[in-house]
């Protein structure tokens, strides 16, 4: 999938070098190009210099594209300008801003955009909002490419065994948190409402995995 991150920070770098490390298409727009140092030597995204709310600036970066759109500059103003044009006049679904100002953040909430304030500003945070729902990396083996997701499966897994699940998504649940007990994974457990699942699957399919979760399908990247 296609991401595109306004602002070459601290924030923004870490996000976009964790999206491009999944391998996932990552555009980073800044209008300073000394932002771009922050990412990686092997980073392979797009460095796309210019206005996060300009309208061909963002096109370069692929916004027509986009699976979602993060606004992580250090201006509300600007955070909140380029949010409304990914969302209104491109049509991103998944649109967040890093917000300063906690009333300003509460009004775009309202309007659809999510936002992270100053007490969670960290680029895991962000990241909730932009991928799928209902599941959270705990654990990652970089040496090796492969994550521990711990996820809250859709309607659709209930009362299907866990082996089905694992032969659906590619993937090994370790164990099930249930009515707060840990039970070790078994292929012949069913999923119930309230399970948490603690999966181990490759980087790879990280995204896609967690939107067959919450959403019963998959998501081509």
């Amino acid at each position: 999938m296609h991401f595109v991150i306004m602002g070459s920070g601290r924030v923004g770098a870490a996000m976009a070098i964790e999206l491009d490390r999944q391998g996932h298409s990552v555009a980073v727009v800044d209008q300073n190009p000394a932002a771009f140092r922050k990412l990686k030597k092997d980073f392979s995204g797009q460095k796309v210099k210019g206005v996060g709310f300009d309208r061909d600036t963002l096109q370069r970066a692929g916004i027509e594209d986009a699976y979602a759109f993060a606004a992580v500059s250090n201006g509300d103003n600007s955070n909140i300008l380029s949010a409304r044009v990914a969302r209104e006049t491109f049509g991103v679904k998944r649109v967040v801003a890093r917000i300063y100002d906690p009333r300003r953040a509460e009004l775009y909430q309202r309007l659809g955009i999510a936002t992270v304030g100053p007490v969670k500003w960290t680029s895991r945070a962000m990241l909730r909002r932009m991928l799928p729902d209902n599941s959270e990396v705990i654990f990652a083996d970089q040496t090796n490419g492969m994550e521990i997701l711990r996820a809250r499966p859709a309607k659709m897994w209930l009362t299907r065994p866990l082996a089905e699940l694992e032969k659906a998504l590619g993937v090994r649940v370790a164990y099930v948190s249930r009515l707060g007990n840990a039970l070790l994974a078994h292929p012949d457990y069913v999923v119930q409402e309230n399970d948490e699942l603690f999966i181990a699957v490759q980087h790879s399919n990280l995204t896609d995995v967690s939107h067959q979760l919450a959403n019963g399908q998959s998501e081509e990247k």
